[in-house]
């Protein structure tokens, strides 16, 4: 039997690329997007659109036996951290309840496998050292705490039900297709290096730095940037574990490399040859120094990334980001 995998999320940013590795793989992709945040260009014409709620569970029923749904890649959710400070229901309404219901619709419609975007704020304050799978989970806002409630749930519904999961805690993902079928597309996007090409390119006045006091090399703060198509390739071998019988398992999506808030700006300077405005000033509440993880469980499983290079992140997000601004919208 032919499997159908369901990607929730699959108009956003990184949600386009799985569907984009499923089709290339000639699987079967249905996309479940409510477009709050996604955008319905971004959905490769290879897959089956069905606007919706991830968190209705009644129509994510009916999907599954609509379509056959054996799989479901979970993307769909708030990502902001200072939002989620600000509005923490928001948080627990769009990722923990949502992630709830449609584990539940998963469960009742006999669904096999479930992949599950986390993050890396469910570590919170780390450390200058990287993170492992088994370092304390100390998330220090709703954003980190919604997520964790999901690998939560997730772990219990396993243990009580025929269904495998896979977690991987996300680090700093960057770039876009090196095909420029996709990309970051959101024009407020909070990301550093989405932020500083668009600078470069003039759709801002300038960019912040946000404390230059830390204990770094630099003074800035120090992040893991991962390029979309190495995270979505551990997705793929992921599914592919748990279609071949492999245990549920949690992994840090990772390259054990970090740079600084300085090496990001001085990179987006160098590939786009624009002296762009990058203003320092105070540190933000809550942004740990560094936040860098070793990522060996997931290499272990086989996962050899393909593009560890900043430069070429940085090339292939502004790539992007040009192409945006040439697009008919």
């Amino acid at each position: 039997m032919r499997m159908t995998v369901l990607v929730t999320g699959g108009a956003g940013y990184i949600g386009s690329h799985m569907v984009l590795n499923l089709a290339d793989s000639n699987e079967k992709v249905v996309v479940l997007d409510n477009l709050v945040t996604g955008f319905d260009w971004a959905i490769d014409g290879r897959a089956i659109f069905e606007p919706g709620n991830a968190g209705d569970v009644d129509m994510v029923l009916r999907l599954i036996e609509k379509h056959g749904i054996t799989e479901i890649v979970h993307f769909a959710g708030s990502i902001v951290v200072p939002e989620s400070v600000s509005n923490p229901l928001k948080y627990y309404a769009n990722n923990t309840a949502t992630s709830r219901n449609l584990i539940e619709a998963a469960v009742t419609g006999g669904v096999k496998h479930f992949i599950f975007s986390s993050t890396a704020a469910v570590y919170g304050m780390t450390g200058l050292a990287p993170v492992v799978e088994d370092t304390p989970l100390n998330p220090m806002s709703p954003y980190g705490r919604s997520k964790l409630m999901t690998e939560w749930m997730l772990a219990d519904v396993a243990a009580a039900h025929p269904m495998t999961y896979g977690v991987l805690r996300y680090f700093n993902v960057a770039g876009g297709d090196p095909q420029k079928r996709s990309g970051q597309s959101t024009p407020a996007a909070t990301h550093l290096i989405k932020v500083a090409c668009q600078v470069a390119l003039g759709q801002r006045e300038k960019m912040d730095i946000f404390g230059t006091d830390y204990e770094t090399p630099d003074g800035t703060c120090i992040r893991d940037y991962i390029h979309v198509t190495d995270l979505i390739a551990a997705h793929a071998l992921l599914l592919k574990h748990l279609r071949g019988g492999g245990a549920s398992t949690t992994m840090n999506a990772a390259y054990n490399q970090g740079y600084s808030v300085r090496q990001v700006v001085d990179t987006v300077r160098s590939v786009s040859g624009i002296n762009l405005r990058a203003d320092e000033g105070p540190r933000r509440p809550g942004d740990p120094a560094s936040v860098t993880a070793t990522g060996g469980k997931l290499r272990e499983l086989g996962w050899t990334p393909e593009h560890d290079d900043l430069d070429e992140i940085v090339r292939h997000a502004y790539d992007w980001e040009r192409h945006l601004m040439t697009r008919n919208r």
